[in-house]
């Protein structure tokens, strides 16, 4: 098991590799955090499915890639905040991300969530990453 400093921009380098690289899946330490990050990945229609196994050990999660016509779903990835300088929002300051065609994912009181369902509940929080 590896020390990461910033395991959040681990797991979004390890997608944004593997769909550059046109990978079917690729398999990432588990954490609750990285497992809600694929849930709204998913939800969004960024990546096909994800699976977490908690009976190997270490835990990981297995997350298939989308493509659309050889073409990777997710094209691009940016992590906002990090370890060593936090980035907080409010709810009025949420980036659109491509004028809407991206999602922000955010760190809320409610959870992680992503910018739009912040805007509707009227809650700001730790920017997490943005997609495109």
């Amino acid at each position: 098991m590896s020390n990461l400093s910033d395991p959040i921009a681990d797991f979004l380098a390890r997608l944004r590799n593997a769909a550059r690289a046109h990978r079917g899946d690729v398999s990432v330490p588990y954490s609750r955090i990285k497992e809600e990050i694929a849930r709204i990945l998913k939800q969004e229609g960024y990546i096909s499915e994800f699976e977490v196994d908690t009976q190997s050990k270490p835990a990981s999660i297995k997350v298939t890639m989308k493509f659309v016509n050889r073409t990777p779903a997710l094209t691009g990835l940016k992590r906002i905040s990090k370890p060593g300088l936090r980035k907080y929002v409010g709810s009025q300051n949420i980036p659109r991300v491509l004028g809407g065609m991206g999602v922000a994912i955010l760190s809320t009181s409610r959870g992680i969530i992503t910018g739009r369902e912040a805007r509707k509940e009227h809650v700001g929080g730790e920017l997490l990453a943005l997609v495109w």
